[in-house]
């Protein structure tokens, strides 16, 4: 039960947001166990944001959630993958982007929870 919600400044067209999800499907597998079956992403893009007091350039916030403990080793691998999708299809920096990562005891789907 991934979920990944980029936010940035950069504006996102329909097909590099299929673009986006479809690199993060095969990221998310750095965590044991996950996939893009179960991965939902969301991308909010236009957004106005600063990073350092800075907003000369595009920026992005991502936020990992995941059921279960977050392994650091794999959190490690995620955060490049992250890092070098987002200059891949939207051009920005590494140095532009914070990752946060959430796990949780209890994920509810379908009426129900896991």
């Amino acid at each position: 039960m991934p979920y990944i919600k980029v936010t940035t400044t950069a504006k996102v067209a329909p097909q590099t947001a299929e673009n986006l999800k479809a690199d993060f499907g095969k990221a998310i597998e750095n965590f044991p166990g996950k996939s893009e079956q179960w991965l939902m992403v969301a991308v909010q893009d236009n957004v106005p944001m600063w990073i350092r007091g800075d907003n000369s350039a595009d920026t992005a916030m991502v936020d990992v959630e995941l059921l279960g403990s977050v392994n650091a080793d794999a959190s490690n691998k995620m955060t490049a993958d992250v890092c070098d999708i987002l200059a891949k299809h939207l051009g920005i920096a590494p140095d532009r982007v914070y990752v946060k990562y959430t796990g949780y005891s209890t994920w509810g789907w379908n009426g129900g929870n896991f």
